[in-house]
């Protein structure tokens, strides 16, 4: 005889939202209530606060924490701007923002689209903080993870590559083979650094920027040594050459079996190039916006575009410039050399892109890191494991901020 199975009487909707609340308690959320969460589309958005945590010279981190009437608080980031502006910036936006919904995003951009036309970069990372809060807020709010607001994960594991420039010291082809194999130990299968950083803009000096191309030739070919033929070796020129002379660098990279060789040039000179490089081109860090992106696509000034969260407009114009290149046939890797924060937001959208490639993660600034957000960073073998709790599935480590807050 079959035993008889006793159905339990069947969920409410409101026992349900109940439940999925006291699940996420663990990790931290506040105790929303059922009503709060069937009625997201109420919660307005209140006070903002800011973190300017010391890094390098290379640049401080610049966090920003959004809250509700609700309870929720959500985490952007707007490092690399110019910090002073890009704090003002802040305060601009989030102040338009108050009081208005979780949802606003699409309005957020609009809103801030005078000032980033005219700011450029400070106000752009400003407003790309803020969105980030929102896209956070939203998927608590909702109780899912942000990956689900974008279509869902066609991964969950994201490919990060380990860029040591700015943490690489002395800048000297054994100081750059060193940082290499650290990055190398700690499981990364792809180093980015940028050789030729100290080139002068004078180019006129030919023995001398002949001196300099050399110079980060033997530093890549140093990392290329560590890193053996079966990991990924990832060069970025930072625009510091002209035509001709960038024509002729390919040629002198071709033994180093690059991954991509990233903004030889000016914008203007990329498409030629792009045409005569062997190896894969990449660039478009600093560009704002889908319509900033389409004619960099359209003039097929690169194989792969790079995007940044901080700068390009935020997690919504990531997408949307990722479905550009998608439709141009091109893959997209992600820029983002700044705090795990940046990194996290940007994964989430990667998740889901059908031509995601790999993603950026700046490798040995500081030791304390990990210590910024909780629950860490988990990256195994380069790979981030995408979080699965609700937004971006990450809070503030406050002490951690506090105790390397720019003073």
């Amino acid at each position: 005889m079959r035993p008889v199975l006793h159905a339990s009487p069947p969920m409410t909707r409101r026992q349900w939202f109940s439940g999925i609340a006291a699940a996420a308690l663990p990790f931290g959320l506040p105790a929303i209530s059922a009503s709060a969460q069937s009625d997201a589309g109420k919660i307005r958005i209140g006070n903002h606060e800011t973190f300017v945590v010391h890094v390098n010279a290379r640049g401080n981190w610049v966090l920003v924490r959004l809250a509700t009437d609700s309870g929720l608080r959500g985490l952007g980031e707007a490092s690399h701007g110019r910090d002073a502006a890009t704090l003002r910036y802040i305060a601009l936006f989030a102040e338009r923002l108050k009081g208005r919904g979780i949802f606003d995003i699409e309005w957020l951009r609009s809103a801030a689209a005078p000032e980033i036309a005219a700011g450029g970069t400070s106000a752009a990372c400003a407003m790309s903080a803020l969105e980030q809060c929102l896209w956070d807020i939203v998927g608590q709010a909702l109780n899912v993870p942000v990956y689900q607001l974008f279509g869902g994960a066609l991964r969950t594991a994201i490919r990060n590559y380990a860029n040591i420039n700015r943490s690489t010291d002395p800048r000297t082809p054994v100081g750059f083979a060193s940082m290499a194999q650290r990055a190398i130990d700690a499981g990364f299968t792809a180093v980015k650094l940028a050789p030729w950083d100290d080139m002068p803009d004078d180019l006129s000096n030919a023995s001398k920027v002949e001196e300099i191309t050399q110079l980060g030739i033997d530093r890549a070919s140093a990392v290329r040594q560590v890193l053996g033929p079966g990991r990924d070796l990832l060069l970025d020129a930072h625009s510091k050459f002209d035509l001709a002379r960038g024509l002729a660098l390919p040629k002198r990279l071709q033994p180093l079996s690059l991954f991509w060789l990233e903004e030889v040039t000016k914008v203007p000179d990329l498409p030629a190039i792009h045409r005569a490089a062997a190896m894969p081109s990449a660039g478009g860090e600093v560009i704002y916006g889908a319509t900033g992106f389409l004619p960099y696509i359209n003039a097929g000034c690169v194989d792969i575009v790079m995007p940044d969260v901080k700068y390009c407009g935020g997690m919504l114009e990531l997408k949307k410039i990722a479905s550009l290149a998608e439709a141009a046939g091109l893959r997209v890797a992600p820029h983002g050399p700044a705090s795990p924060v940046g990194n996290i937001a940007s994964a989430h959208v990667c998740a889901g892109m059908p031509n995601f490639l790999i993603l950026e993660f700046s490798y040995g600034e500081v030791p304390w890191r990990a210590e910024l957000i909780d629950p860490p960073e988990e990256i195994e073998k380069g790979l981030l494991q995408l979080p699965s709790r609700p937004g971006l599935g990450i809070r503030l480590n406050e002490r951690t901020a506090a105790k390397y807050q720019v003073r």
